[in-house]
């Protein structure tokens, strides 16, 4: 008999475009003029091919507004009280409901109303408001129009960040940026058993690059009972049974799914919104290929298995597509992270999403999560036509807090294609065949046909999903002792290699 749980509460349940394409909005005309954003882009370029990452506060108060008005006017507000020494250590003990943390917020709020408000008189409090507040970070995101409350904002010894949440660099004349990472997890005709798959117990497909890692050999010794992985991607298809209903079946049994979305409802530049509620399914694709490869039901359909078959799963919907550059994906992934933090089943966090430029607000949530204990991993990143000039990794990748990983071809040496490699990558998972570019089995949208997903995404996911074969054997272990485990299984180890961390991961060895 099979069992299955699946829950639908709405964390902050907001909009969608029925679409997972990024919605065109039209900007009001009152504003003050907004300088072409080449210098800017030409000044991110430089700081990321210099450093490796960029930060808004190395941008001067005419490179923010440039962002702002490039994009969507808005805004990202870290405050805190005067004084206040080394917040992102204690943002896990931080009560922002204290009376010293909501004088603070009051303060940065009263300061930018009276600046916005020398363009619109007629503005209130709570129109300068872009997403609902986050309830656990000292952050909010309001829509600034006036230039001057950006240099009053970062002034105030209330503040520790101003930023621009919705712009990235070259922009312009990109639309074809939308969807990105979306659009292609359909079953893949024409799989041969031997060089794409092997059949395994009691009816399912194990992808060519499980023996890489020695996966079959781990499930002798842990098959993620237990542990509980979430995934904050671009969601769940409501129709992959293997992700519903299906769930359990065969080898896979007792284990439940969750599904949220924390992807806020899209607004227009006037805060109204547009378009349909969002909900937990995936429009895009990206996440349930992501899901699958982590941990879909070793079942008895035909169907792809996934590494942790018997791990608990939850969904949660962050963004529309891989390329954070929305104002309401900065905040959904943020969300999602605090979700995370706050969730005490939680032991793994998979995220194969990112950007160029780095988001306070994103980092924020992401240093909750850890404090709280997580082990979060996250791609290094993958090349699309407008970020091929950044071959690094990406954000959130890049932070001290996060596991980066990417992928490699089964030759061993290569990268794949489309990846991106540098010193702050700590694993590489085996995903694309040097020969065809064939890369490894997911589950597809709907249907029992696997789809083939490739890119540091799917090298992070499966990745995650041996960290839960680990922790499922030893639910007592810190993260620290997980990674250790894993670090020490590594074909590299005890020497590191400069583009792929540690290397590949041995799931025999770590879960022994």
């Amino acid at each position: 008999m099979k069992r299955f749980l699946l829950l639908l509460p709405a964390l902050a349940v907001l909009l969608t475009v029925n679409s997972c394409r990024k919605a065109v909005l039209q900007k009001p005309t009152s504003v003050a003029p907004v300088p072409h954003p080449a210098a800017l882009d030409a000044f991110i370029q430089e700081k990321v091919w210099e450093t490796g990452a960029f930060e808004w506060s190395w941008a001067d108060n005419d490179m923010i507004w440039t962002a702002l008005g490039n994009s969507d006017h808005v805004l990202s507000v870290g405050y805190q009280p005067a004084g206040e020494q080394n917040v992102a250590e204690r943002l896990h003990q931080i009560n922002i409901q204290d009376a010293v943390w909501q004088d603070a917020r009051q303060q940065v709020l009263e300061l930018i109303l009276s600046s916005e408000q020398r363009l619109n008189p007629e503005l209130t409090l709570e129109q300068l408001f872009a997403f609902p507040e986050n309830n656990v970070l000292p952050v909010f995101n309001v829509r600034v129009y006036n230039p001057e409350t950006i240099a009053l904002l970062r002034a105030s010894k209330y503040l520790r960040y101003a930023e621009p949440t919705g712009y990235e660099p070259f922009m312009k004349g990109t639309a074809s940026r939308s969807g990105s990472g979306c659009d292609s997890n359909y079953g893949e005709p024409g799989l041969a058993l031997g060089p794409d798959y092997s059949n395994e117990q009691p009816g399912c497909k194990a992808s060519w690059n499980h023996p890489f890692h020695k996966v079959k050999d781990a499930w002798a010794q842990s098959d993620g009972s237990g542990a509980t992985l979430l995934v904050i991607d671009t969601g769940c298809s409501d129709e992959q049974e293997n992700l519903g209903e299906d769930l359990n079946q065969g080898y896979s049994s007792g284990r439940s799914i969750e599904k949220y979305v924390t992807l806020p409802q899209q607004t227009n530049f006037w805060g109204n919104p547009v378009g349909d509620p969002e909900t937990p399914n995936d429009l895009c694709g990206h996440g349930t290929s992501m899901l699958g490869a982590a941990a879909a039901p070793r079942g008895t359909d035909g169907n792809s298995v996934g590494i942790a078959y018997n791990a608990n799963l939850i969904s949660i919907r962050a963004a529309a597509d891989v390329y954070l550059d929305e104002s309401r994906e900065v905040v959904g992934v943020s969300n999602a992270f605090t979700f995370g933090g706050q969730n005490g089943a939680v032991r793994v966090i998979s995220i194969s999403m990112g950007r160029i430029t780095s988001s306070s607000q994103i980092r924020d949530a992401i240093i909750y999560a850890h404090n709280n204990g997580k082990m979060i991993f996250a791609a290094a990143g993958t090349s699309y036509s407008w970020t091929a000039w950044f071959a690094g990794v990406i954000f959130p990748a890049n932070q001290t807090q996060c596991i980066a990983v990417t992928g490699i071809r089964d030759n061993l040496t290569q990268k794949c294609g489309s990846c991106h490699v540098g010193s702050k990558v700590d694993f590489v998972l085996v995903m694309e065949k040097a020969g065809n570019g064939r890369t490894p089995l997911s589950l597809a949208q709907s249907g029992d046909v696997p789809s083939t997903v490739g890119g540091s995404s799917v090298a992070t996911a499966s990745t995650a999903g041996i960290a839960t074969l680990v922790f499922s054997k030893y639910p007592g272990w810190t993260r620290q002792q997980v990674f250790d485990r894993m670090k020490t299984s590594a074909n590299y180890y005890p020497s590191r290699n400069s583009n792929f961390g540690w290397g590949r991961v041995d799931a025999k060895k770590a879960t022994l």
